[in-house]
């Protein structure tokens, strides 16, 4: 019984603190608002980390790299953003990166969230241990935009944006 108890927390820890998203799941249609809030950080220098990581796994099961997009980041850095000022992690508004991704020659889009890591190792890690997270890492994707935002407390809000073009 303690075993089940500890898997049930796992499972639940490990669902709680990431998230992804395709385009072709059904996602919920309706928009979310939010003003950002003035007082997060961008960490440019977590995001390429993360980059670096995912990079190394595909590269250890012999996947190309994903390149860096801007569209994409720009689109990983907004959402980012919200989801700090929102203070819990979400798929809001992903059809709406999806398509502008698409209207800009994306093929594919999934898209990967998480919160609370403290490194870039401890966020890929944990993606990897899900199913619907590794598909996305490894999945047939070309390029990526990744944005690393902290709150005011300094909680790390990730999204990862992943594109075939």
């Amino acid at each position: 019984m303690r075993t089940f108890t500890t898997s049930l927390l796992a499972l639940a820890f490990t669902v709680f603190f990431s998230s992804c998203s395709q385009d072709e799941e059904l996602m919920p249609t309706e928009e979310a608002t939010l003003e950002v809030a003035a007082n997060l950080t961008v960490e440019e220098a977590f995001a390429q980390e993360v980059l670096a990581e995912v990079n190394a796994h595909r590269q250890s099961l012999g996947l190309t790299a994903l390149q860096a997009n801007t569209d994409s980041k720009a689109q990983a850095s907004d959402h980012s953003k919200y989801m700090a000022t929102k203070g819990q992690i979400s798929h809001d508004n992903f059809f709406k990166r999806s398509d502008f991704l698409k209207s800009r020659g994306a093929g594919r889009v999934s898209e990967n969230v998480a919160f609370g890591y403290r490194t870039a190792q401890e966020v890929v890690a944990a993606w990897i241990k899900s199913d619907s997270h590794r598909e996305a890492l490894e999945g047939n994707f070309t390029h990526s935009g990744i944005s690393v935002v902290k709150n005011d407390k300094g909680t790390a809000f990730f999204t990862q944006i992943f594109i075939t073009k």
